[in-house]
């Protein structure tokens, strides 16, 4: 067997020689005994099997490339330049786009380039620190939130005991002072060369009215029919400058008092400030024009499109405030003829004109002492109820704030709850949620008719200097209507405010008594405006 393999692979190297001889194109010379050895490989080379040529071929490759991986990198140019040719590519697009001249850029262009840049750099500049009156508002709005989300708590035995008192209490204490502030006021003083004008005799009062339009009934038998407050061409003018207001006949300017001024005028002392500061709070616009009869017309545009515009007579006085809403409706705040105005040039009261008044009701039908509420539903029912007489006329703001017999005919909130530190007007956070419940009616009021019209009353207790108690009492009615504005969002041009100091005591003491020292609310709104109007 072994001899015929040999014989077998001997005929396939004579065959392979002779096929070779045959293809060469030219004689092979011969070959030399020496050269025997070399020819023979190629020979065998040829008489290989093909797994064996495939194998040879597989090993050179493989060896090639173990060649080039042993090879530096200086000696492959052409993978460098393939790695570098993205790069290169990058470059020379960044070098023609720098070449290439900048188009003109149009206006809009550059108004868009410029507000982008404007966004950037208050995105990267830091946030301003919040106003501590911003951090005070947050902290008390936060906290009427928290009050109201707590369940009311449990009914102590001291609020039964306090509420038998309230329902036994027939008859007020032996030292309470009068009940009505007209009949607290000292004489008036004698006019020159004249005798102490005379009033109308006691009279008591006729049946209640039951509604501001059965108390209206006398002002007049004719519909009110009001103009567009904005009809009236004006003349833009510059912020009028109050430093100090005029002192009209029959008044004397006594003091000046953190921009306050405190006059007397029969026999008593009053106190007056500009009021516009309240209104003009976080507004968007404000403006001022001049009217015909030294008038002025004061403009403030709230941010959601509303407008607050108030006419004032040459005094300085309101007689016309209107809301303008979004929809153009105009709802009458304060209403008064402006030819009444005209004729006026004293602050006269108009209470001289009426007789004392004289009602045969209960007195928690006319007072309600915040002390004794356990509903708070009860705010809203006691400021919903009418006037205790007639209106004769409908009143200016400074008439109803100077006249306590004008005042005297709507009935009154004592929030003697509210405790004040000694000598300051600053509301303790920690009072602020004893104003929810009047708030809460107040802001159900304002949503039945939006021009409705609130007077907070600062009052004080007999201790002290009596021009420094009226001005402390003043900035106190200011801060209780702030804190309502502030915390629960009653607007500022449904307020207003005066402050009254140790004038009105409620219990006859000239010792500290906490009841003395408290705020009074009234719902003014048939006192200053017509009932059509406002409804």
């Amino acid at each position: 067997m072994r001899n015929h393999v040999q014989m077998k692979r001997h005929f396939r190297i004579v065959v392979c020689a002779t096929v070779g001889i045959t293809l060469t194109p030219a004689p092979l010379p011969a070959l030399s005994r020496d050269a025997q050895p070399r020819a023979a490989p190629l020979i065998l080379a040829q008489a290989q099997l093909p797994e064996e040529e495939e194998l040879l071929r597989r090993k050179k490759r493989e060896g090639a490339k173990r060649d080039e991986q042993r090879a530096p990198r200086a000696e492959r140019p052409a993978q460098r330049e393939r790695a570098e040719r993205p790069a290169a590519r990058e470059r020379e697009a960044v070098r023609r786009r720098a070449a290439e001249p900048e188009p003109a850029i149009t206006e809009e262009r550059q108004k868009r380039r410029k507000e982008r840049e404007a966004v950037k750099r208050r995105a990267a500049e830091p946030e301003p620190a919040i106003t501590e009156e911003r951090v005070k508002r947050r902290k008390e709005r936060e906290a009427a939130r928290q009050r109201a989300a707590e369940p009311e708590p449990a009914i102590t035995e001291e609020r039964l005991k306090r509420r038998k008192e309230r329902e036994a209490a027939i008859r007020r204490p032996e030292n309470a002072a009068r009940l009505f502030d007209s009949a607290k006021e000292k004489p008036l003083r004698r006019r020159p060369g004249g005798a102490e004008p005379d009033q109308p005799a006691r009279a008591r009062a006729e049946r209640l009215p039951e509604s501001d339009a059965a108390a209206q009934a006398r002002a007049s038998t004719d519909p009110v029919q009001i103009g567009s407050v904005i009809s009236e061409k004006g003349r833009r003018i510059e912020r009028p400058r109050r430093e100090r207001p005029e002192v009209p006949e029959g008044a004397e300017l006594v003091r000046e008092v953190n921009n306050r001024f405190i006059f007397r005028t029969n026999n008593t002392y009053f106190i007056e400030r500009p009021r516009e500061e309240r209104f003009i709070i976080d507004a968007r616009e404000v403006y001022y024009e001049e009217l015909p009869r030294s008038r002025q017309r004061e403009v403030v545009v709230r941010p959601d499109g509303t407008r607050i515009v108030t006419i004032r007579n040459r005094w300085g006085d309101v007689v016309r405030r209107v809301k303008i809403l979004p929809d153009d409706r105009e709802i009458v705040l304060v209403y008064v003829e402006d030819d009444y105005y005209d004729e006026v040039l004293e602050w006269r009261d108009p209470g001289l004109d009426l007789p004392p008044l004289d009602l045969d009701i209960p007195v928690r039908d006319y007072i309600l002492d915040a002390e004794w509420v356990e509903d708070p539903g009860d705010y809203y029912t006691f400021l919903d109820q009418p006037p205790v007489e007639q209106v004769e006329r409908t009143y200016s703001l400074d008439e109803v704030r100077r006249s306590a017999r004008i005042r005297d005919k709507v009935r009154r909130i004592d929030l003697d709850i509210i405790n004040f530190e000694f000598g300051s007007a600053q509301i303790p956070e920690s009072e602020i949620g004893k104003l929810e419940g009047v708030a809460g009616a107040m802001q159900r009021l304002l949503k039945e008719n939006p021009g409705e019209t609130f007077l907070i009353e600062g009052h004080t207790d007999a201790v002290g200097a009596e021009v420094a108690n009226l001005a402390l009492s003043d900035q106190r009615a200011e801060a209780v209507a702030t804190a309502l504005t502030n915390v629960f969002d009653i607007p500022p041009e449904n307020m207003e405010t005066q402050g009254y100091g140790e004038q009105y005591l409620k219990v006859e003491t000239q010792e500290p008594e906490r009841e003395n020292r408290r705020v009074a609310i009234r719902r003014i709104t048939p006192l200053v405006a017509p009932v059509a109007s406002s409804e």
